[in-house]
């Protein structure tokens, strides 16, 4: 406490203003006495950041309060959203009539809308809670004549560190404003900013809650076909697609994960071994090396049999984003009991911590082509495969015959070796044939996944190319016309 004479200019005011609460007049007598508050405002003056739409930030604690302050109106919310971007339930839906969730908790203060988040109460099979604010209808009807709105997320000690000002918005009444989502054993903050402009029941709805019918409807037949979620950019109208649904969004998650069918997503923070050019998008601090076969060896072994992988070497933190030519995506963890062999040409990307060789096939001749020689991988970790069209897995507990360009992986403990089918002959030379001329057998216990195509991959050389589909070829390719 420090007791001085009571300000007699103007100045003394002023200096004293700019600190703003941190001080409180106690006129007593002829002296006020100020009562000095020391504030750490290293969370809020020097550290606070203001977020644009889209960025995001890692949180600096589990336990986060957010704040929603408007000018208008508005009834804020939470949802708790699963990995596929949609409520498990209607009670995932958290607002002044339904306060409360697992670690989540919505209550007005000071005429300002907060949302309370334990993330460490947060159960694990939620990915996102999305802070939302919609017009409650007694005001203004669209966040552009509603003027400014902002939300801002302090950490356990109160502190505020960041904040998100919706801004350039139109003709929406309904808005995401941030999310709070898992990022492997992290929890990020992003500022969203996705417009709807059909009010609170629209945005839940297009989060998979469903809203219940009036017990008398409306006169007027709604319409026949839903709205589409809209996004909004700094001055201009919403634009609207099916693409900003939250089942186009990013998938969140360390690693390689799949993102929809014919891509996958790979939560960077170290190294990954993917098929060279198989990036289409990436994002954060990302390092592309390219590898060679491997080792002399290997690479005499690929040079021979017309099977490897063309690989690069990804490092760094960010979100990578790969795909071969629009072909499907599976993953694959081994745990060390049993490799993988897999064809070069279904490669499309694998932990580090895995390892990988070119082998032939037990009674193929040498010169090799697809499925005699293949990769096969050892170890613990996650491999990302492709396929042209959606396979079967075939389960060997009998003995199983497959094409070699069909086969895309097998079990490593299984017995397999080469079966011709034609016989050499003056019919084969004038170009009667099956058409199967070589399969694959394979022998034991263990799992064949198979593509429904046969087709040529491309590329004279198995396993070669950037980011195009490759695989079937080398020298006894050529001499049997495949």
């Amino acid at each position: 406490m420090l007791a001085v004479s009571p300000p007699g200019n103007s100045d003394e005011c002023a200096c004293i203003n700019r600190f703003g609460s941190g001080f409180q007049f106690d006129h007593r007598a002829s002296r006020t006495t100020v009562l000095i508050h020391f504030f750490d405002y290293s969370g809020t003056l020097e550290q606070m950041k203001t977020l644009a739409r889209g960025e995001n930030v890692t949180s600096p604690s589990t336990t986060l309060t957010v704040t929603v302050e408007s000018v208008a109106a508005v009834d804020v919310s939470a949802l708790l959203l699963a990995e596929n971007g949609r409520v498990r339930s209607d009670a995932d839906l958290v607002f002044y009539n339904q306060p409360v969730a697992p670690g989540v908790e919505y209550r007005r203060d000071s005429g300002r809308h907060v949302i309370s988040v334990d993330c460490a109460l947060i159960p694990p099979d939620i990915s996102i809670v999305a802070v939302t604010a919609s017009l409650d209808g007694t005001g203004s009807t669209t966040f552009g004549q509603a003027g400014q709105m902002s939300t801002t997320v302090a950490d356990a000690s109160g502190g505020q560190f960041v904040t998100y000002r919706a801004e350039g918005l139109t003709r929406e009444n309904a808005l995401v404003c941030i999310e709070i989502y898992r990022r492997g054993n992290d929890w990020k903050i992003r500022a969203v900013g996705q417009g709807y402009d059909n009010g609170l029941a629209g945005l839940a709805t297009a989060f998979g809650i469903v809203i219940d019918e009036d017990e008398d409807p409306p006169t007027t037949p709604p319409p026949t076909t839903p709205p589409l979620p809209a996004v909004t950019r700094e001055g201009s109208l919403a634009m609207k697609s099916e693409l900003f649904a939250p089942t186009h969004a990013e998938v969140p998650g360390s690693g390689i994960q799949k993102q929809g069918s014919k891509m996958c997503r790979v939560g960077m923070n170290g190294e990954l071994m993917a098929r060279a050019g198989s990036m289409v998008a990436y994002q954060g601090d990302l390092k592309f090396e390219a590898q060679g076969s491997g080792g002399f060896g290997r690479a005499v072994r690929q040079a021979l049999s017309g099977e490897g992988v063309p690989l690069m070497r990804v490092s760094g933190r960010g979100d990578l984003f790969l795909a071969n030519a629009a072909q499907d995506v599976h993953l694959i963890d081994l745990d060390g009991t049993d490799g993988l062999t897999i064809n070069g040409s279904n490669v499309l990307a694998f932990d580090s911590s895995l390892s990988y060789d070119v082998k032939r096939v037990q009674g193929a001749a040498s010169g090799g082509n697809a499925g005699f020689f293949n990769c096969v991988f050892t170890g613990r970790g996650r491999i990302a495969i492709t396929t042209d069209g959606v396979p079967v897995v075939l389960q060997v507990d009998q003995p199983t015959f497959a094409d070699p360009q069909a086969a895309v992986a097998w079990s490593s403990s299984l017995s397999t070796k080469v079966k011709k089918n034609d016989s050499f002959g003056l019919g084969t030379l004038i170009g009667r044939s099956t058409g199967e001329r070589f399969t694959l057998e394979f022998r034991g216990q263990g799992f064949v996944v198979v593509q429904p195509s046969e087709l040529p991959p491309g590329g004279l050389i198995g396993g070669s190319g950037s980011g195009e589909q490759a695989g079937v070829g080398g020298a006894l390719g050529g001499l049997l016309g495949r």
